[in-house]
């Protein structure tokens, strides 16, 4: 692969002859803003990161985590982007690496359902399930295989790329290159059915445009519909897992769940170099939270220095599709067991927290409510051309996202996902109680 097309700032569904030129503002900082500004980001603000419906308000929601994924993401890009200075395309500099890097970062979670990867697992759930084999009947193996294992990363593509904005008509009409480092895993559910991957990217709806960004970035296509990930993907996989393995242990701390010295103590053999220093920044805080903001700051500065150096080194690799696992699997002894280790705290001591386990427990009925509802009624409507009463006040609440009647099943089924998985946690359990049976608040006399 070549980093003058995977770099490429021509827009996906932008009409031929449309300019792009703005002073002071770069493709990749047009598609930030895209992102940032768009109805599907800002929902984000009320879905789950890890704690469920938190009332703590430190407690980090997808929102805040894709914003600091963002930060190190465009600190990682612009570190690469300096060190291949003289391998750019003409135009573009090591700036332009890091916005189009923070673009993709901040889209990374842009399909997670309400309930987060608990949501996602609900959704595919109520589809394996025997008593709603009904719903799946007049699909195809591979449609149901799509729904059978609903996936957030290709819910995100269908976002930004037909949903979102220009509906159907190039969505946020992103750069191939932010598309590109957005696509983490770019194969179709196929591979996961067989057993070569675990999570895709691309339901069969957007098929037709992954194909066309893989084209247009010279993407490698290691089997048919399957290809090589882009670069700079492992710099926004580098940046989540960062985020992830340090402030998961923030929430923990948060939350009650975690004590401060015992994260201390974990972080600490990154910084063990010139620890004495970090120790008389650290007690310069005067609580223990800016303390551990502090510890935090040092640490993902050492992290992040690991991780660009390591994406510098196996250039060629990432170039020719050959790099295996993940880019904090070739950094440093003390980077990898770190974030291990904290990735192992977080499992054993944040994730199986009782307070979060009720809520995620009771996802799974929420989500299955609405899909009920949702399609069951857009089932009707395509079957039978019209729908009953009950049935059109559902469709009705989808709004443009209603099915037309000479839509196939699958089309249907997708639009009624892209309504649910919409839907933020509070939403998603307004509708559902509300679906149960109305309930009305206490009498006033």
């Amino acid at each position: 692969m070549h980093w003058h097309k995977l770099l490429s700032a021509t827009r996906f569904g932008e009409p031929q002859g449309t300019l792009d030129l703005e002073p002071g503002r770069t493709p990749f900082d047009k598609d930030y803003d895209r992102i940032i500004f768009s109805s599907a980001f800002r929902r984000l603000d009320r879905k789950t990161q890890v704690h469920p419906l938190a009332e703590n308000d430190h407690v980090h929601s997808r929102l805040t985590h894709s914003l600091e994924v963002g930060c190190v993401g465009r600190s990682l890009g612009t570190r690469v982007g300096r060190a291949l200075l003289d391998k750019l395309p003409l135009g573009l500099n090591a700036n332009d690496v890091g916005a189009l890097v923070q673009a993709a970062c901040l889209a990374h979670d842009i399909g997670n359902p309400p309930y987060g990867h608990t949501g996602e697992d609900a959704i595919r759930h109520w589809f394996r399930e025997a008593g709603n084999a009904h719903f799946l009947q007049g699909l195809s193996d591979i449609e149901r295989a799509d729904l059978q294992t609903f996936e957030g990363n290709a819910q995100g593509f269908r976002i930004v790329t037909q949903v979102e904005s220009h509906r159907f008509s190039g969505g946020l009409r992103l750069t191939y290159g932010t598309l590109g480092a957005f696509l983490k895993y770019p194969w179709t559910v196929d591979y996961v059915q067989r057993g070569e991957a675990k999570k895709f990217g691309c339901y069969q709806t957007e098929l037709p445009i992954l194909r066309q960004v893989a084209n247009q970035l010279g993407l490698l296509e290691l089997k048919p519909d399957c290809w090589a990930r882009h670069p700079l993907v492992y710099l926004l996989e580098a940046a989540d897992d960062i985020c992830y393995g340090l402030i998961d242990l923030e929430d923990g701390i948060e939350m009650g769940l975690l004590q401060y010295q015992e994260v201390e103590d974990l972080l600490r053999p990154l910084l063990d170099d010139h620890w004495p220093a970090v120790q008389a920044e650290l007690e310069q805080a005067d609580t223990l939270r800016r303390r551990l903001q502090s510890l935090r700051g040092l640490a993902m500065e050492v992290l992040v220095t690991a991780a660009s150096t390591a994406f510098v080194r196996h250039e060629q690799q990432l170039l020719a599709g050959q790099l295996q696992g993940d880019l904090i699997d070739y950094c440093p002894a003390p980077v990898r067991q770190v974030v291990a280790a904290a990735k192992q705290m977080a499992r054993e001591r944040i994730f199986r927290d009782n307070r979060k386990l009720a809520v995620e427990i009771g996802s799974y009925s929420t989500l299955g409510t609405l899909l009920e509802a949702f399609l069951l009624a857009v089932r009707e409507r395509v079957l039978d051309g019209q729908a009953t009463f009950r049935n059109q006040r559902v469709l009705e609440l989808m709004g443009r996202s209603a099915p037309q009647s000479d839509w196939t099943l699958y089309e249907a089924y997708m639009r009624a996902i892209d309504f649910i998985s919409g839907m933020t946690d509070n939403y998603a359990a307004q509708i559902a109680r509300q679906f149960s049976g109305y309930q009305p608040g206490p009498a006033h006399f």
